[in-house]
């Protein structure tokens, strides 16, 4: 060592010398290389690194707000009905008129529309009269006559005078951006409402489940033995009756109706959740900081909800992410059955329903709300991975 410090001059290492001796103070030994973060940001740091989580969480973003504030940006309601416009679609197939001055649409009932060069629809012509010989329709616009010839698959709008077929094109609907159903009803109006039951059907349904779940499996995880076995042949009861069964027979002794719907779920749905609950309080009550909260003399009440409820939170996280799609999905399966709300109200179930009567000529009206159906449950499904991999400390990195 003399001698190195000899060859150095008996100073100070130079800076860029490797082996050189850093001026630090002591208190730098105590810091850590990274940041601290806290539990709930901790969380939050490794969900946003999953794309497909992120994913799901601005899908349910973007369809909550969709459902809570569409319908104050639209001028229709989910129960208005134009019959004179019934399956109207998105993309309308039209015929300019000789002046362009507007489009015609023909309807599936063979009425003739008139649409705005902008893409709103106008009004219906008046019908003239028939021609059985020659397939012709005759229509009343301005006081010049037009005819459709259903003789030829696709029907065609022509000049009676001179038998020339209009010049065809494509128009978006403008007035009606997703179409209208079966009985005039704006599908995109119907379609917001639609989701907003569907969602607040499954929220306070799993809300129901999670006090319930909470509750019950709780208690039978901490107390065990007797009390456990008995709570525990109850929820196997329950399970083996099949869901959907006992889901139509409650809701066909209530009556149909939202509220059936929130009762009827949120009684069975309870199971799962109680059967994670009490996995996870049989697992962490051996636990040492359970042992010395009832050495010091914490009551029953204090443990569950201050020590085992708070720390098995991540699993029940991940169990109601997983509990919202099955509800949205059973509340659909009962609206398509029929036996869900009923008319005009509107749920991505019943629109279902009333889709499959023109399934052939109008595919997208059962298209639009089982693609809504789908994003949400991929949506939930693809949070709740996202959550189980965050919340858990193994794959902690």
């Amino acid at each position: 060592m003399d001698d190195f410090t000899k060859q150095t001059g008996g100073g100070e290492l130079p800076c860029e010398n490797p082996w050189g001796m850093l001026d630090a103070d002591s208190r730098d030994m105590e810091k850590l290389s990274g940041r601290n973060r806290s539990f709930f940001s901790d969380v939050w740091f490794r969900f946003r690194r999953k794309p497909t989580a992120v994913a799901g969480l601005v899908m349910i973003l973007v369809l909550v707000l969709f459902a809570l504030l569409g319908p104050f940006f639209t001028k229709y309601s989910y129960s208005d009905q134009n019959l004179d416009l019934v399956n109207i679609p998105p993309l309308l197939p039209v015929f300019e008129a000789e002046d362009g001055s507007c489009y015609f649409y023909i309807t599936q009932s063979l009425k003739v529309v008139t649409v705005n060069r902008d893409g709103t629809l106008d009004r219906q012509l008046t019908r003239l009269r028939e021609d059985d010989k020659q397939k012709m329709i005759y229509f009343d616009y301005n006081g010049e006559e037009i005819v459709i010839f259903y003789g030829m698959q696709p029907y065609v709008i022509a000049n009676p005078e001179t038998r020339m077929i209009m010049e065809r094109a494509k128009v978006w609907n403008r007035s009606y951006i997703l179409g209208t159903d079966t009985l005039g009803r704006d599908i995109l109006t119907r379609l917001m409402y639609g989701t907003r039951v569907s969602m607040l059907v499954a929220f306070i349904a799993v809300l129901v489940n999670l006090v319930i779940g909470i509750i019950y499996g709780g208690i039978s995880g901490y107390a065990g033995g007797t009390a456990d076995n008995i709570m525990m042949r109850i929820v196997d009861i329950i399970s083996t009756i099949p869901l959907t069964l006992y889901v139509i027979l409650i809701m066909v002794l209530l009556g149909s109706g939202l509220h059936s719907i929130i009762i009827a779920i949120g009684t069975v749905y309870w199971v799962d959740m109680a059967r994670v609950v009490r996995g996870q309080v049989l697992t962490l009550k051996q636990q040492e900081f359970v042992i010395a909260s009832r050495t010091i003399g914490s009551s029953t009440k204090t443990i569950l909800t201050q020590h085992l409820i708070p720390n098995a939170m991540g699993s029940i996280l991940v169990t109601v992410t997983m509990l919202i799609p099955s509800a949205i999905f059973m509340e659909a399966f009962l609206g398509y059955l029929g036996i869900g709300l009923q008319p005009p109200l509107a749920s991505l179930g019943t629109m279902c329903n009333d889709a499959t009567e023109n399934l052939k000529s109008c595919p997208h009206q059962l298209f639009i709300p089982a693609l809504v159906i789908c994003m949400i449950m991929f949506a939930f499904n693809f949070v709740g991975d996202g959550l189980r991999d965050a919340l858990d400390p193994k794959l902690k990195k």
